[in-house]
């Protein structure tokens, strides 16, 4: 059993913040998350995508925004456990004790709950999953891994329009199949990706990913016809399946598998938080400038509970150093 000031249950944009002003304010804190990297669906969807609506940057890479969170959290002594899924919220008298699927249990003064949709899977491909990371992917990590490949995008979703973005600038070609007459990705973004050469092939469906070694192309059916083309990487880009697990029964007031907050950002349990886009109240809007506001919330209210006679509002950090 370790003992921290403040747990914080996920490691995605809100909980690095929320790491680093739990630490900023002087406390312990022990961040936990079932993944294995931090960044939770920024570094596991979309790291190299550009984001426009971080406060202080005209646009900044997934990849570089976790980065820069991780850089200023790590300020102080955090205490990192990654790959640990949190299954159980225990209530005692003073403290809140989080049990892992692991064994690993710490206990703490208040916890920050910033579990962002919570576990999430992609969607299968109704073929080809036999390929599954030997040239089928559901997420870009690097652009450059496809440099110079003929790339079929499977979607028609922001995602599927953002990847092909993305990656006709670098890629020998882009091919975009999506089984519906209209895309979902926002309109502007789909001309503006016809117009940068995408192919794109409504009202289709990936039938068969061909290759021996290697994936070499595919079968598309529309209609009553299928059609052949070259192919190199496959890109599925269905969407994905969100799951809060265990944290259903640990008590918390939930609206449509959301936690419900107050003002404080706290749960209908004290010492228990939530910022980001697992917590909800009305007027929510989900974005991650918002969560970090969120998480800031949180933590500051979370204080008094780790510190008896402590202040909620920390002062301004310009006089920090004085």
């Amino acid at each position: 059993m370790e003992n921290t000031d403040i747990a914080v249950i996920g490691a995605g944009p809100a909980g690095l913040y929320a790491s680093y002003y739990a630490g900023f304010r002087g406390f312990s804190v022990t961040l936990i998350d079932a993944l294995e990297e931090i960044g939770g669906q920024v570094s596991a969807m979309y790291p190299e995508k550009e984001i426009f609506d971080i406060a202080g940057f005209a646009s900044v890479k997934g990849r570089d925004l976790i980065s820069g969170l991780w850089a200023q959290a790590g300020q102080f002594p955090i205490q990192l456990k990654l790959g640990e899924q949190a299954v159980e919220l225990i209530q005692e008298t003073e403290s809140i004790v989080i049990r892992c699927e692991s064994g690993y249990e710490v206990r703490a003064k208040a916890v920050v709950i910033t579990g962002g949709i919570g576990s999430f899977s992609p969607r299968p491909l109704p073929v080809g999953m036999e390929w599954l990371n030997r040239g089928l992917f559901h997420f870009v990590k690097r652009l450059n891994d496809h440099a110079g490949k003929d790339v079929v995008i499977v979607g028609g979703g922001d995602s599927a329009f953002d990847w092909a973005y993305s990656l006709q600038p670098i890629a020998k070609s882009v091919t975009l199949i999506h089984r519906r007459p209209e895309f979902r990705a926002h309109a502007s973004t789909v001309e503006t990706v016809k117009a940068m050469g995408v192919k794109l092939i409504p009202s289709a469906e990936l039938a068969a990913i061909h290759g021996t070694d290697a994936i070499t192309g595919v079968t598309y059916k529309s209609g009553d016809e299928t059609f052949d083309i070259p192919a190199d990487s496959v890109i599925a880009a269905l969407g994905f399946v969100a799951n809060i697990g265990p944290m259903v029964s640990w008590g918390m007031n939930l609206e449509k598998r959301r936690i419900l907050v107050d003002t404080k950002m706290e749960t209908n349990i004290p010492r228990v938080f939530a910022a980001g886009d697992l917590a909800t109240y009305v007027g929510k809007v989900p974005l991650i400038s918002v969560g970090f506001g969120e998480a800031a919330t949180a933590v500051n209210n979370a204080a008094p509970y780790v510190q008896e006679g402590v202040s909620v509002f920390p002062g301004h950090s310009t006089g920090s150093a004085e």
